[in-house]
């Protein structure tokens, strides 16, 4: 039996459910518009449909200024590397006919990939009329006059077509050069036209003649659309840059690149090299991915290589002090894909999977740091923090699968009257057994179970404080926002300097809602 039967903590009473049906704590507006801005996918969850997230986030906008809804834009494109959110925040100041949507278009639209998302965004109703304000238009033809020729060609990739961008924004060109871009780009002039940027007549000259002629500076995308011999890719993998060379390692090995021992060596040892993978800014996340995705026609050697490259991307997670715990979910709910279940986007890296990255970073950082993984209640796993991060990721991915319940991790702490100062939890959140069970647990308790317990570990350890990475964020939570609690959202990499700021105690009472509103544009 629980020892802390009826012995209570005095936790705040929940006012919310979460999507599994289990007591939370609402989040207040900005605080969600924060959580949903920075890792919010619209793909899905185990508990929601992907129209939950958007419905969640339409009826948050209203709550908050637009000023906030354009930091969280910039937050969490910049800070975040988020692609669909930002622009769908854009789309609701365009909504709103907002005058800082144009300040902060450049800051948030500044690629094509992006550019293509907002107009979806846009177009697709989802956050109110389908047609642009004379605002939107205005920055939409800024971002091609602020680009040169060859900057816009390389910038045609995926959908909408760069066609149809064209014949929506209408952009006006400058010079012949770009004049000539357009023409070739609407299908109007072939491309080998005098007046076409240097760039295009190259690339146009390739697709003719792979073989004699030099690989052009575009996005690989483009290049795999086009048949060409073995021999040159061949080549294009020689001289490939260190993230073309982890996304395309699959088609490498189909056009026989690892044919060649010494061509194998060379990629292996880019990949792993210290400087190649500090210049790359590479993330864990991205690293996992690649080496999850890897066939295995791709030589050991080279997802060894991976492996050597993810402890050098993991020196932004911070060293932390003193006794430190980190609690992976690894409930049934937590093998959903972690962008969801929409299928033109979801991942193969699931949630359990970031669950067992984070835990396991953060003890290759911490090597005294204890892992408690929980479902339904905790379970044991020996892990060994001179593992590598991916093999001690992979052990926590494997074990659980069943019910959710975020408290048990700390029950355990408050029966073993552990001494701790860190804690690390990484889940969906979607904690209910504890609820269930409240009574029995918690006496006459109305809060969650997990705050609960919470506020018994903290008459023990009052500077104690907790990180609750919330991988899959809705508008509830499991604990409340105090100044020893921070609630992330999301698998960015970023969170790692966020909790890393706030146990240094350099954030604000709001934690990174604060660093939000540090946004300047």
């Amino acid at each position: 039996m629980n020892k802390n039967v009826f012995q209570t903590g005095r936790a705040p009473r929940a006012d919310a459910t979460n999507d599994a049906g289990g007591r939370a704590y609402s989040l207040p507006a900005k605080h969600a518009v924060a959580q949903l801005a920075a890792t919010g996918c619209f793909g899905g969850t185990y508990y929601a449909k992907p129209e939950a997230q958007l419905d969640s986030l339409r009826n948050l906008v209203p709550q908050v200024p637009d000023e906030f809804i354009a930091k969280a834009a910039v937050y969490a494109r910049r800070r975040g590397y988020m692609k669909d959110m930002p622009a769908v925040l854009l789309a609701f100041l365009a909504e709103a006919r907002s005058p800082l949507l144009e300040r902060v278009f450049p800051l948030v639209i500044d690629n094509g990939k992006m550019l293509r998302n907002f107009i979806l965004a846009v177009r697709s109703e989802s956050v109110g009329r389908k047609t642009f304000g004379q605002g939107a238009r205005r920055a939409l033809r800024k971002w091609f006059t602020d680009r040169d020729a060859a900057d816009v060609f390389r910038a045609n990739v995926g959908k909408p077509s760069m066609r149809d961008v064209l014949r929506i924004v209408h952009p006006k060109p400058e010079s012949k050069v770009k004049d000539s871009l357009y023409a070739y780009l609407l299908g109007k002039v072939d491309g080998k036209r005098k007046g076409l940027p240097a760039l295009v007549r190259q690339f146009e000259a390739w697709k003719e003649n792979p073989e004699k002629c030099d690989v052009p500076d575009v996005p690989f995308q483009m290049l795999t659309g086009i048949e060409i011999p073995d021999k040159v890719w061949h080549v294009i993998a020689e001289n490939a840059k260190w993230h073309m060379t982890r996304m395309n390692l699959n088609t490498f090995a189909r056009h026989g690149v690892f044919e060649s021992k010494k061509r194998t060596r060379m990629i292996a040892t880019r990949l792993r090299d210290p400087e190649n993978v500090r210049k790359a800014k590479a993330f864990p996340y991205q690293l996992l991915a690649a080496y999850k995705n890897v066939t295995s026609d791709v030589p050991h050697e080279v997802r060894e290589a991976l492996q050597d490259a993810m402890e050098i991307a993991i020196e932004n997670v911070p060293a932390m002090k003193g006794n430190v715990v980190v609690c992976p979910d690894v409930s049934g709910s937590m093998r959903s894909p972690i962008t969801g279940y929409d299928q033109a986007k979801a991942s193969t890296i699931r949630c359990v999977d970031i669950a067992g990255l984070v835990a396991a970073a953060v003890m290759r950082k911490n090597p005294s740091a204890r892992a408690i993984p929980f479902e339904g209640d905790v379970v044991n796993v020996r892990l060994n923090s001179r593992d590598t991060v991916l093999t001690n990721a992979e052990k926590l991915a494997d074990v659980g699968g069943g019910s959710t319940n975020c408290s048990a991790p700390l029950r355990m702490l408050n029966e073993e009257k552990a001494d701790v100062d860190v804690v690390v939890f990484v889940s969906d959140n979607e904690s209910w057994v504890d609820s269930e069970r409240g009574y029995f647990y918690y006496g006459r308790s109305k809060g969650t179970g997990m705050m609960e317990e919470w506020a018994i570990l903290k008459k023990r350890c009052p500077k104690a404080k907790l990180v609750c990475i919330d991988l899959t964020p809705t508008t509830s939570s499991q604990v409340k926002d105090r100044a020893d609690i921070l609630q992330v959202g999301g698998f960015s990499d970023a969170v790692f300097d966020i909790v890393d700021t706030f146990l240094r105690g350099d954030m604000t009472a709001e934690h990174w809602v604060g660093e939000i509103e540090k946004v300047e544009f």
